[in-house]
């Protein structure tokens, strides 16, 4: 005796999963407007180390290192312009010349 299977038993059906950047959709109360997200100039420093770790350790394949190397360093350009120097202060006297009397 053969059994006859439905369409319905042979499906396999995955269960929807929520994406991973799906933002919850419950609207700003009234009179308030959304707020605005943070990303500050370490959280861009801090893209700039991710996207240099995962290329050093194979995470881009060799055709998408160019785009990759094209983001980076328009991310490290903008961060140059921006980002505050955070050079250190030189100690001025040990470094300035002697001051001379003027005339001798």
């Amino acid at each position: 005796m053969a059994t006859k299977k439905t369409k319905k038993e042979t499906e396999s059906v995955a269960p929807a999963m929520p994406a991973a950047n799906a933002q919850p959709t419950t609207p700003p109360p009234q009179g308030q407007a959304p707020a605005a997200p943070d990303l500050t100039i370490a959280d861009l420093k801090n893209i700039g180390t991710i996207l240099d770790v995962a290329s050093t350790r194979g995470a881009f394949r060799a055709n998408e290192m160019a785009t990759i190397g094209l983001v980076y360093n328009k991310l490290q350009m903008f961060l140059a312009r921006v980002a505050p120097e955070t050079k250190p202060e030189d100690n001025k006297t040990a470094t300035a010349p002697a001051p001379t009397a003027p005339g001798k």
